[in-house]
C-alpha cells in the first residue's frame, strides 16, 4: 500500500474513532450511566438525562452522519480519491 493510501486510511480511521467516541459518550454515558445526574437539569419539562436517552442520542447520531459525509468528502478530495461529478 502506498504512503498516500496509508495516510488516507489512518485519517479515515481517526475520523471514525472520534465520531464513534462522541456517539458513545452521548448515547451510553449521558443516556445510561449519567442519567440520574443529568436529570437534575430540566429541559422542556424533562430531565436532561431522559432527553439524551430518548432523543438526544438520535439527534446526535443524525448530526454525526452529516459530519461524517462532509469530512469524508473533504478527505477524499485531499487524497484525490473522490468521485468525479457529472459522470
Amino acid at each position: 500500500m502506498s504512503n498516500s493510501a496509508n495516510e488516507y486510511w489512518k485519517a479515515n480511521l481517526r475520523l471514525v474513532a472520534v465520531l464513534l467516541t462522541i456517539w458513545f459518550v452521548v448515547s451510553y454515558l449521558f443516556g445510561i450511566i449519567l442519567v440520574d445526574t443529568l436529570n437534575t437539569i430540566r429541559v422542556g419539562g424533562v430531565g436532561l438525562g431522559f432527553w439524551f436517552a430518548q432523543q438526544g442520542s438520535i439527534y446526535t447520531f443524525l448530526i454525526l452522519i452529516f459530519v461524517y459525509a462532509k469530512k469524508m468528502n473533504a478527505l477524499d478530495r485531499k487524497y484525490d480519491v473522490h468521485e468525479d461529478e457529472g459522470e
